[in-house]
């Protein structure tokens, strides 16, 4: 199989998977007492440290979850929770987060009273800081917009949005998901109050990631327990997942500047060739090597193929024994625009034709060559099949 979609979740580094078996094999809660219980907590501590180390943050600010959706829950609604009083009740998160946001925010503005401002974007996914600007006042709980975006890849200026917020004493929180190990990621140097990070998307296991909370950020927790992970997040830790999330956290950012720039030829050959053998392709978000752009993920290309439905096609690709994706995985299967796409200006039948190809780092030439030899025949196809219009 030609596997293009590392960004749904990518296979599980060697290094990572042998630690998680190694450990798996040993007996101790973390929160006991005794012999094995003190020594799974010093994996977890260990764990810790060096996550910390490769994100840029202090130990005591890493805190532990079932993943990116639970620490992106944790932090929107914990924050805003912890800062609604004094009349705060304004949420700023940007038009194109992931649904882990996305919905998130909107549950706080159906349940909780919040007042939802959505942050615009221009043409290739940016969020626009003059906008953040604008809206940020006294009433504002929180900002929220993620480091880099899941379906077309372009890099937000996280840190300018994080100062203009801290600037008005607002924190902000960024999903920092699709980011780690494929851009440089720096919790403290970015002004970010509070940021996601999960295994699956960078060669860890699934159900493991972490949130990155400041010290001094407060944060109402979602669980009550037994009051693990600075009493904001409640229980029973996942030793081995925890032990083998951090030996990819630590391999993938150590990695990362070689790795990119691998996977960014990769994605330019990709996307050259994809322009050539369907020439009315449209490439959505930033053009690489594009001055005037923003930066984009290196293994993200994302195309809108004109005519088509997206979801025909994947499928018609799927039976040639090539994974792809429509955008998150988490929206697989619901017919209708990406919401990415209509933020971006584009029209919701432009916005249904669209493919996400991305690579990681299990990937090769072969994967783009057997790509092109089935994309034609693929579009061509799903032209012929799709409803009249």
């Amino acid at each position: 199989m030609a596997y293009l979609d590392h960004a749904a979740t990518t296979p599980m580094l060697p290094e990572a998977l042998d630690a998680y078996v190694a450990t798996a094999r040993e007996v101790g809660n973390a929160s006991s007492l005794h012999g094995p219980g003190r020594h799974a907590r010093r994996r977890v501590e260990e764990s810790r440290e060096r996550i910390a180390a490769m994100l840029g943050a202090r130990p005591s600010e890493v805190i532990f979850t079932s993943g990116g959706t639970e620490s992106d829950n944790l932090a929107v609604k914990g924050m805003y929770w912890a800062r609604r009083d004094g009349g705060r009740n304004r949420v700023l998160a940007g038009a194109v987060e992931h649904h882990a946001v996305l919905d998130t925010v909107q549950w706080l503005a159906d349940h909780e009273g919040a007042e939802v401002v959505w942050l615009p974007v221009d043409a290739t996914g940016r969020v626009r800081p003059e906008a953040a600007a604008a809206a940020l006042d006294d009433a504002v709980a929180l900002v929220t917009v993620m480091w880099a975006n899941n379906e077309v890849g372009t890099v937000q200026p996280v840190a300018e949005l994080a100062a203009l917020a801290a600037a008005r004493g607002v924190p902000l929180h960024t999903d920092a998901i699709q980011a780690v190990g494929h851009v440089p990621v720096d919790f403290a140097a970015s002004g970010a109050a509070s940021l996601t990070v999960t295994g699956h998307k960078l060669g860890g296991p699934q159900g493991v990631g972490a949130l990155l909370l400041g010290r001094d950020v407060p944060c109402t927790p979602l669980m009550h327990g037994g009051g693990q992970e600075r009493d904001v997040r409640s229980g029973t830790l996942d030793v081995p997942a925890i032990v083998s999330f951090a030996v990819a956290v630590e391999h993938a950012v150590k990695g990362q500047e070689q790795e990119a720039h691998r996977l960014s030829a990769l994605r330019d050959e990709l996307v050259e060739r994809v322009l050539a053998v369907v020439p009315d392709a449209v490439l959505n978000g930033p053009r690489p090597g594009d001055p005037d752009a923003p930066a984009r993920l290196p293994g993200n290309a994302h195309f809108g193929f004109p005519g088509c439905e997206g979801d025909a096609l994947l499928l018609l690709l799927d039976a040639q024994d090539i994974a792809v994706s429509t955008g998150s995985a988490c929206s697989a299967g619901v017919a209708q625009p990406s919401h990415v796409l209509l933020a971006m200006g584009a029209d919701p039948l432009a916005a249904r034709s669209s493919l996400r190809f991305t690579l990681g780092h299990t990937s090769t030439g072969a994967d783009i060559d057997q790509l092109i030899a089935a994309l034609p025949a693929a579009v061509d196809r799903a032209r012929r099949a799709a409803p009249s219009r």
